[in-house]
This record gives C-alpha cells, structure tokens and sequence, in this order.
C-alpha cells in the first residue's frame, strides 16, 4: 500500500495534506524517514509512526451498535441521520457499512463493517443465519401463533416465510415474544405478525448470528468487537 494512500485512509488529512506530512520529514517507516508520497508499505509487517508516535493500522473494523430509533441503516442520506453519522471520524475513515437493516423506528443490534466479504457471507440466504428480536406485541400471543409461525406464515404479498421460532415471554393484553428467523425479508417481523391479525409496537434486535447485543451499550453507542467476537463470527459463517 502506498505511504499517502495509507496516511489519508486513516483520516491524517487529504492525500495534498499528507505529502505534505511527507516532506516535513515527519513520517518514519522503522526508523527511516520516508517523503516519498509513492513508497510503498507494509503496515502489517512495517512500523510506521508520524512525529515519533506510532500509527495503528486495521484493514478491516468491526463495530457493534445498539441502534436507536429513527436512524436509518444506510451509509449517507439527504434527509435522515445515518448510523455512520453516530461514529466518530477515526471510525468513518474506514468507510464502513451496515450489514443488513434495521428499520427506521427498529432499534438493537446492528454490526457495522467494511469486510465486504463476510457481510455477504451474513447476509446470503444460503447461509440460514438466525436473527433474535425482542418484540412487544398489541394483543396476547397464543400457543397458536407459535405453531404457526414454527410453519411459517404467509405474508401479504403471498410469500410463505421459513419456519421461525417463537417464545412467548409474557402474554396479556399486551404480550412480550422473542422470534428468531433465519430471513431478512422487508419488514419481516411486523408483517408475520400481521399475517395473524397482531401488530407489533416495539422491535429491538437482540442477536445476530454468534453476536449478541451488549447490554451495556446505551442507545446510540457503539464499540469494536472483541477479538473472541470476531472469530466466532467468521467461524459462524462458514458452519
């Protein structure tokens, strides 16, 4: 990778800015001062530090969130706050991406990535990998609805869903469930409620896959995965 290209992803300014940085003298690549823009470099193999202090470099990030309401799960947008916007700047630099959506009003889990290749590995219907909500749901949940939602469910646009597994946590006139589905379908939770005649008022994510929502993490913040996170993760999509 190029000394600039690399200066410049990790947010040290323009890739002008950066040659600049160059001809200061004040980037070293182990100990020997660099000012060609054009030097290559390992950052896996290669210390490089800029005015004596090391720089870290990660080709991929990894970042859990706990998604609020009324953020869209989208890079950029026009007329809505992103999930991007919540991140701070040295994370941005990375150009990451949400895997999969969250709607609007959806709040919980959601990884965020630029490791295209295990988003897709996620995200492909081939790999079956469960996704848990947390639901509140208007009405009271039945046995019944757990039966057929272990059938799946027909959909409002005909589409028979694949079986999903419903626990009912608290049934009442308003009734707490836990649903995991192996599907991404366009607002699949709510309109498999629909399909038996129940509205869903809150939807939160709990887990992902191996990955589970950090209790910890208030509405709107986020944090890396942990190494052990990481690895159960690529694992995971490979089973």
């Amino acid at each position: 990778m190029r000394i600039d290209k690399m200066l410049a992803n990790l947010g040290y300014g323009s890739r002008k800015e950066v040659k600049q940085l160059l001809k200061s003298g004040a980037v070293k690549v182990n100990d020997v001062i660099v000012k060609d823009a054009k030097q290559h470099v390992d950052p896996n193999k290669e210390t490089v530090t800029l005015n004596s202090e090391v720089i870290e470099y990660k080709e991929f990030i990894y970042l859990m969130m706990n998604k609020p309401q009324g953020i869209l799960s989208a890079t950029e947008d026009n007329s809505c706050e992103t999930v991007i916007d919540l991140l701070e700047l040295e994370d941005q630099v990375y150009e990451p991406f949400p895997v999969g959506r969250l709607d609007k009003d959806t709040e919980g889990l959601l990884l965020i990535t630029n490791d295209g290749q295990l988003a897709h590995r996620l995200l492909s219907p081939k790999k079956h990998v469960p996704k848990t909500y947390f639901a509140v749901i208007d009405q009271e949940v039945t046995e019944e609805d757990v039966r057929a939602f272990a059938e799946g469910v027909t959909l409002d646009d005909g589409y028979k869903t694949k079986p999903g597994e419903l626990k009912i946590l608290k049934s009442g006139l308003r009734s707490d469930i836990e649903l995991t589905i192996t599907e991404g379908k366009f607002h699949q939770v709510k309109r498999m409620f629909e399909s038996v005649g129940k509205k869903v008022v809150y939807l939160q994510r709990i887990s992902m896959g191996s990955l589970k929502l950090d209790e910890t993490l208030e509405l709107g913040e986020y944090r890396e995965l942990t190494d052990e996170e990481i690895e159960l993760l690529i694992e995971y999509q490979v089973k």
